[in-house]
């Protein structure tokens, strides 16, 4: 990962920092000039701890300035991984090997594995998406009155949001809920305030008739300033560039199969007419090949490709594709978010009949149906293929 994406991913764990280091797109000197001292100690606290190879990059281009001599002598050892402590005081050693006198450092920060609120009770975090496609948002602000307000939010961005519900807590309330969030571990990451309220908002959009919670309808129109806000997704793919080719393609529809992402069912009403469909086509009694009975199932399977993922359904698997892009970015894997962001290519850009992707899910969900009709097809003397589905 390159200095510049691990910045990007630093800025999503560090939004107190945020404004200043994404500006900087990735300069280091840029960096280190609109950060104060403290907040670049805790970046390369953070980078040590998180990124070691770009954190070494950055630290080799603060050590030439005073201000980034004093941020690199800053940063305390306590919490960091042992690697990373040997990198540290490698660092040191070249300061020192050039008379840079190592002596008292200015108050150290701690490694941060999710930010703690600034003195104006800002934060935000979400939960990656699970199997059904729900995902769980909070977010922080301080209360008039005093303490904070603690946002929580269940969202579909198929059905809208789901529940809404709004708190008052101390700040030793806020203290404990974070110490909750951080033992959750990779469950949940940090992002901007305004992130959190437009991927709400955004669900909210797309609700249909599904009522909407009464706090929600209470709060919305005082979120409405977020919707412009960037998505987590719409940040790993203004990193990463361009989605992947054909290999990308296809490990994305290996990651379907395999569980990896989704499996995100569809309703049962849109799923019924589907099930029944290729029950019946199934039941034939006509008696054809095992060539002709995969040409059968795959033509009838871009027609329900057409039907489960047309409109909106589209552009809702489009989404998910690109937030899971950005956890597996945030993780480190990089073919993995590459992959989401051709299928979220694909899902917006070919018709579904031709999306591998689109295929992979349909025959996830009706892998119960396929399978006796895959034995069929070897029995009539087809080769074994690992699918039914005849690939674009």
């Amino acid at each position: 990962m390159s200095l510049a994406e691990a910045l990007e991913v630093a800025a999503g764990a560090l939004p107190a920092h945020a404004d200043a280091i994404r500006p900087a797109n990735g300069d280091p000197a840029r960096l280190l000039a609109a950060l104060d001292a403290r907040a670049a100690t805790e970046l390369l606290a953070w980078l040590l701890a998180r990124r070691p190879d770009a954190a070494e990059e950055l630290a080799l281009a603060w050590s030439e300035p005073a201000p980034g001599q004093t941020v690199l002598l800053a940063v305390e050892e306590t919490g960091l991984p042992k690697e990373a402590k040997k990198l540290l005081r490698r660092l040191r050693h070249r300061l020192r090997s050039r008379g840079v006198a190592v002596e008292e450092v200015t108050p150290a920060a701690t490694v941060a594995h999710l930010p703690e609120l600034d003195d104006a009770l800002r934060g935000a975090f979400v939960t990656r998406l699970d199997p059904m496609g729900v995902r769980q948002l909070w977010w922080l602000e301080g209360h008039p009155s005093g303490g904070a307000r603690l946002f929580e939010a269940v969202i579909d961005d198929a059905r809208g949001v789901l529940q809404f519900e709004v708190y008052s807590a101390s700040r030793g309330d806020v203290r404990r809920f974070l110490r909750g969030l951080a033992a959750r571990g990779s469950a949940a990451f940090a992002v901007e305030p305004a992130t959190a309220q437009a991927l709400a908002l955004r669900a909210a959009a797309h609700a249909g008739d599904r009522p909407l919670p009464k706090r929600w309808i209470e709060w919305r129109a005082r979120l409405a300033a977020a919707a412009e806000a960037s998505l987590p997704g719409d940040l790993v793919a203004e990193a990463l560039g361009a989605a992947g080719g054909r290999e990308s393609l296809e490990l994305a529809a290996k990651l379907v199969s395999e569980g990896g992402v989704g499996p995100w069912p569809p309703p049962r009403e849109v799923m019924a007419p589907v099930v029944e469909r290729l029950r019946t086509a199934l039941a034939s009694p006509l008696v054809v090949s095992g060539a002709t009975k995969r040409e059968q199932l795959a033509r009838q399977l871009g027609e329900a490709a057409g039907e489960v993922f047309a409109g909106e359904a589209g552009a809702v698997a489009a989404h998910r594709f690109r937030e899971s892009a950005y956890v597996l970015w945030l993780g480190g894997d990089e073919p993995g978010a590459r992959a989401c962001l051709a299928a979220a290519e694909a899902f917006t850009g070919r018709p579904p009949a031709e999306n591998p992707v689109a295929r992979a899910f349909l025959e996830l969900w009706l892998r119960p149906l396929l399978a006796p009709a895959a034995g069929d097809a070897a029995a009539a003397g087809a080769a074994p293929e690992p699918s039914l589905l005849v690939r674009p």
